[in-house]
């Protein structure tokens, strides 16, 4: 039920802190900011700027990015940030009794609403666990070749989430009165 469009990768960021793509493919051709960025391996990015007929396209290894993930063996989920390393990602903020594992499998959780469900994103090539650190250090390998790609897919349009439950007003508080 995802619409997906093919675009080519015209030019990749010339800045070494920055992990970016310009594809062919923009606002005419109903690409949108926001909207994920696939290969034939699993997730290379997200579009953050569309012009008329291009579109700029953050890779998953910047280290601006964020992708919700979910442990394939085990359910777990967690975020997975770029390093601005190219074949390199990391889980933070894992505590140290956390399952995972060398070689478990992470794909999209679908909980942000950018990414569809269950996309292949990344493996987990590192796990230490330091008992004089607060989180385990986890480093991942992308299963996508966010380095190495000429043509990628735009999946158009994003999982609507439902929306906010609204905000109950509060009381308002008495005042104490200072006699006895």
């Amino acid at each position: 039920d995802v619409k997906v469009l093919a675009a080519s990768v015209l030019d990749a960021a010339r800045d070494p802190f920055s992990r970016k793509v310009i594809v062919d493919k923009g606002r005419l051709d109903g690409v949108e900011a926001g909207h994920a960025v696939l290969d034939d391996r699993g997730v290379v990015g997200q579009v953050t700027r569309v012009l008329p007929w291009l579109a700029e396209v953050t890779l998953i290894t910047d280290k601006g990015q964020f992708v919700p993930v979910q442990n394939q063996r085990n359910g777990l989920r967690a975020v997975l940030s770029g390093t601005g390393r190219d074949g390199t990602l990391e889980l933070r903020f894992i505590p140290l009794n956390a399952d995972f594992q060398n070689g478990d499998r992470l794909t999209t959780s679908g909980i942000d609403g950018v990414y569809p469900r269950g996309l292949p994103v990344a493996e987990v090539v590192h796990v230490e666990r330091n008992a004089a650190q607060l989180f385990a250090r986890i480093v991942c390998k992308p299963l996508a070749g966010v380095a190495s790609h000429t043509e990628l897919l735009v999946v158009l349009g994003h999982e609507e989430l439902p929306p906010r439950p609204p905000e109950e007003p509060l009381e308002p508080r008495r005042k104490r009165s200072r006699k006895g």
